[in-house]
């Protein structure tokens, strides 16, 4: 009696023991529910911001710059004293044109009784109307030098007030750039800026596409104006936006929007480049996923859905604005599925899996 060698009888027993322990197990992924958030949608835009107000500070007269009244960067207020120019020429001219006025007024007088005169003469014999004619046109002639001499008063005492510059607006103050002792003159440039800083305004530009969009969507809820600054934070006064450009900048097909922030604490300076976010409130809550969960290929954006008997199948979806994590979904997934948020890599449409919840925050 023959014998079946020992490979023979080999293979079936270790095919008995190690079959089984070596069975496919279904692997484990980590789903998240489709939830309904408001999730606000944001814009970001290039910004600079501009005073509310800002005054170039010149000269209207020549003359000497006298000490200036103020501190490189200090607050004044509107009618504070900045600058003087010596008064002395000026103020001499005024005394002559008052003088110049006196001596008009002496002859307008005189040219006043010499047509009286005239005017009683000629009732009698012994006056002409020549004489009256003559008379009263002195007297015009004479009230008209009056009035001459007046205005040029006037004048200078318009030209002695330019002698001292004082600030037209509430504000902070510049560096001077003449100091005392120098000659100035209307040519002479900028003596110092003012500017009010304690509200500023931001301007920045917003393509016509997104503004379509925007008017598209027919918000009810006022948006919310905030800015980013150079460190990245976010400026803690919120703003408003109180103008739109009436035309578009053929070069950007862009169009100007501005916005007003409250700067107390004087953080925004004129000219500051910043990033204007425009943040807008959904008219209702929406369907939100978390962005571990999506992914694309040459179809289109998809997530990965695990449905009642753990049964995985791809689906498709439009999504809409991102943040913090969260991304709408606008078309293609319903409340209360479940998504895979970890573990897509390791499965693929209809395989069965061990769905377990993903915990909060991830």
């Amino acid at each position: 009696m023959q014998f079946p060698s020992s490979r023979h009888l080999v293979v079936p027993l270790v095919l008995s023991v190690v079959g089984p322990a070596f069975a496919q197990e279904a692997p484990v992924v980590l789903v998240s529910p489709v939830q309904k958030r408001e999730v606000m949608r944001v814009s970001e835009f290039v910004g600079q911001i501009n005073a509310i107000e800002r005054v170039d500070v010149r000269v209207r007269v020549t003359g000497t710059l006298l000490k200036p009244q103020f501190t490189d960067g200090q607050r004044v207020e509107p009618g504070q004293l900045l600058y003087e120019i010596d008064p002395a020429p000026f103020q001499a001219d005024v005394d002559s044109k008052k003088a110049q006025v006196e001596s008009a007024k002496a002859d307008a007088l005189n040219a006043d009784i010499s047509f009286k005169r005239a005017e009683e003469l000629l009732k009698t014999a012994a006056g002409t109307r020549a004489n009256y004619d003559l008379t009263k046109a002195n007297l015009a002639k004479a009230d008209a030098s009056v009035l001459m001499a007046t205005a040029a008063l006037e004048n200078s005492n318009i030209t002695l007030g330019y002698t001292k510059i004082t600030a037209p607006i509430p504000g902070r103050i510049g560096r001077t750039a003449i100091t005392e002792g120098n000659i100035v003159s209307p040519s002479s440039g900028v003596l110092t800026t003012i500017v009010r800083d304690d509200k500023v305004r931001a301007l920045f530009s917003v393509s016509q596409r997104e503004m379509l969009d925007y008017r598209k969507a027919a918000y009810t809820k006022a948006p919310e104006v905030r800015l980013r600054l150079a460190d990245n934070s976010i400026y803690n006064k919120p703003g408003t936006i109180d103008f739109i450009d009436n035309v578009i900048d053929p070069k950007t097909d862009s169009q100007v929007i501005r916005a007003v922030f409250d700067n107390p604490d004087r953080t925004l300076v004129h000219d500051q480049t910043v990033r204007v976010l425009i943040e807008q409130a959904p008219e209702a809550p929406q369907l939100v996923v978390s962005q571990d969960s999506i992914a694309a290929d040459q179809t289109g954006t998809f997530v990965m859905v695990v449905d009642g008997e753990q049964k995985v199948a791809t689906r498709y979806v439009k999504l809409g604005q991102s943040r913090d994590g969260l991304a709408v979904v606008t078309d293609g997934l319903k409340e209360g599925e479940n998504v895979i948020v970890q573990g897509m890599q390791r499965v693929r449409n209809g395989m069965k899996v061990n769905a377990q919840k993903a915990q909060a925050g991830k």
